[in-house]
């Protein structure tokens, strides 16, 4: 049976989007039907990631709408056969969207693929929840961070409300996915390290992706970087995550700590 997945923050810029083209080219290239869906209206930027922006041509207001069918819109990924992308629109508001026109595209998606993962734009706002409403998987994206951990708090208190499996008395599984972590900074006290997290937000571990250059260079060229740089440690700690969330019993390991040249060199002991 279909999965509808939310990939989903409370606060900006935690590498949700990233997250979002990793996870869904990870669950493809695992052998998974899959579509990738922006629900960013104004604000696009999925296509960026997945390198589809030149192949835009009908958007997922204009399906909502009815302006387009569903086939006119989505766009198959050029390098995994089984990835797909429905973007949003770029001159659109959120407003444009209606909870009848989603509700409707987004069943239309299940009967079609075996996952529907929806980029929600980050905050609480009508877009946020109608991109949450109809999931029933939900991955919550933060950075070891006060402001971010405590907005993603707020983000989980919505999904066990507001979605449409919470209405209806049924459980949304809910997954943390720690972004940007480094485990240098953690020790030095300058961010939060992953038991904190754990302790604020109570929810299961699904992975942690280091801070790495690897996801920027992979976003620059158009491309997941699960897709880009297999081998890197992001894309490896991605495409482990996506073996948990298809159930496979993989303990998470916290990434090790870089050190430069310099503390390589000087940090050796002498025999």
């Amino acid at each position: 049976m279909a999965k509808v997945l939310v990939v989903t923050s409370g606060k900006g810029g935690v590498g949700k989007t990233t997250s979002t083209a990793a996870i869904g080219a990870a669950l493809a290239q695992a052998g998974q039907n899959v579509v990738v869906v922006d629900f960013d209206v104004g604000l696009r930027n999925l296509d960026l990631i997945m390198g589809a922006e030149r192949r835009v041509v009908y958007d997922l207001v204009n399906v909502v709408q009815g302006d387009a069918k569903l086939a006119q819109a989505l766009i198959r990924d050029k390098r995994v056969d089984t990835l797909s992308l429905l973007p949003a629109s770029q001159t659109r508001d959120k407003d444009a969207l209606t909870p009848e026109g989603v509700e409707r595209v987004v069943g239309d998606l299940r009967d079609k693929f075996d996952w529907v993962v929806c980029d929600s734009p980050a905050g609480i706002e009508r877009g946020a929840t109608l991109a949450m409403r109809h999931a029933d998987v939900a991955i919550v994206v933060t950075n070891p961070e006060v402001s971010s951990v405590r907005d993603s708090d707020r983000i989980i208190g919505m999904l066990d409300s507001k979605t449409a499996r919470a209405e209806a008395g049924e459980r949304i599984d809910k997954h943390l996915l720690l972004t940007r972590y480094d485990t240098g900074r953690a020790t030095r006290g300058e961010m939060l390290k992953v038991d904190d997290v754990l302790e604020i937000l109570a929810i299961p571990l699904l992975g942690i992706i280091p801070d790495s250059e690897d996801v920027l260079r992979a976003s620059n060229v158009g491309c997941p970087v699960t897709l880009h740089n297999p081998s890197s440690a992001p894309a490896r700690a991605y495409s482990e995550a996506v073996r948990r969330l298809l159930g496979e019993a993989i303990d998470v390991s916290v990434p090790v700590e870089r050190k430069g040249l310099m503390s390589r060199l000087f940090g050796r002991k002498v025999a």
